[in-house]
């Protein structure tokens, strides 16, 4: 870099410091107006850059403080900036919280205005991402309401209410709150209307499979109307994750009480996509799916049994108890594609291991 590049350098970093100092003046002046608009610079010049996240960390304060003013706009436009702080930032993160963000945050949660609560919910996304801000969010009382604003909010808050209430389920006293709230009736009528491998599908699903670990979580999806069809549709057509957690929930179903869920997941067509689980799916998706299809048989059988008994016997078990041609067909035509890629993978094996034979025999040489 030659002496002209240092000096535009060295002038570019004056001039954005200026531009930190001068608008960290403004947030904190008398004039409104003037505080507004600093908020909306943090904002922009925070959006995309880590450098200006760290710049403006003495923004939180300020920013907070304007949380609890009455004007509406001043409330959107602190909680934006603080929004765009916490992203990939966690001291910022914490730092929010310290400073008192949180009581406002959840006021916001119940403000009829629809932006504050949107922004609200989205800032809760961001904040209980920090491992260390979980249990303190989760003792807030935020909980009941951003799963009261999964049930009654606009799509945009209950996305980011979902988003929200998963990050918080991470810690192991959350899900507890989470699952006195009732959340599951909510999570399915978002699961039945939304593209099924979408995000908060994704989300949805993995929020079920933690509370279906409970009692109250199972029962609540047997009695819903629709939620276990809603979790067989996840099955076959939700993204990679989305259909790994969705095979977790009837998994932990079918292992806890067999008698009790197997004919309702039966009867919601399961089997076809369990079947193209144990071709197309990860390993964990492979593995709960074959666990599955074990479970959904007409009669247990002993482990010594099972160890030696083959998935295509275990399905065609299956198919000899459930009713409807058009899913026996699938099944079928599923179970015959499980054949012949099982075969193929063989055929690889043995081609591979050939290969390997003759490269031993060359190097011997």
């Amino acid at each position: 870099m030659g002496a002209d590049d240092c000096a535009s350098s060295s002038s570019l970093s004056s001039s954005s410091a200026a531009t930190v100092n001068q608008t960290l003046v403004l947030l904190q002046s008398d004039d409104p107006n003037s505080r507004v608009l600093a908020a909306k610079d943090i904002r922009r010049l925070t959006k995309t850059s880590q450098r200006s996240r760290r710049h403006f960390s003495g923004a939180v304060g300020p920013l907070v403080d304007m949380l609890r003013c009455s004007s509406a706009e001043a409330n959107e436009a602190a909680l934006a900036a603080l929004l765009n702080l916490a992203v990939k930032d966690e001291k910022n993160k914490m730092d929010i919280i310290e400073a008192g963000a949180l009581k406002p945050i959840i006021s916001f949660l119940q403000s009829e205005n629809v932006i504050l609560q949107e922004h609200a919910a989205a800032a809760l996304i961001t904040l209980s991402a920090s491992p260390l801000n979980k249990p303190i969010i989760g003792a807030s009382g935020a909980i009941p309401l951003l799963v009261n604003i999964l049930k009654f909010g606009g799509q945009q808050a209950k996305t980011d209410s979902v988003m929200a209430l998963y990050n918080l389920s991470i810690h192991p006293d959350n899900i507890i709150l989470i699952l006195q709230t009732n959340p599951i009736p909510p999570l399915i009528t978002q699961l039945k209307t939304c593209k099924k491998s979408s995000k908060i599908a994704e989300k949805c699903t993995a929020l079920i499979e933690s509370l279906v670990d409970f009692d109250e979580g199972r029962n609540v999806i047997l009695s819903e109307e629709g939620a276990i069809l809603a979790v067989v549709e996840v099955v076959e057509g939700g993204s990679v994750q989305s259909r790994e957690y969705a095979v977790g929930i009837l998994l932990t179903m079918c292992e806890r009480e067999r008698e009790k869920y197997r004919e309702a997941i039966l009867g919601e067509g399961v089997i076809p996509g369990l079947l193209e689980l144990t071709v197309h799916g990860t390993v964990k998706s492979r593995t709960k799916a074959q666990k599955l299809l074990r479970l959904l048989r007409e009669k247990p059988y002993p482990r010594a049994e099972i160890e030696g008994e083959t998935l295509e016997n275990i399905v065609c078990n299956i198919m000899c108890c459930i009713d409807g041609e058009d899913q026996t067909a699938k099944a079928r035509n599923m179970l015959s594609e499980m054949v012949q890629v099982s075969m193929e993978q063989s055929l690889r094996h043995l081609q591979q291991r050939a290969l390997n034979s003759c490269s031993s025999e060359v190097a011997l040489k």
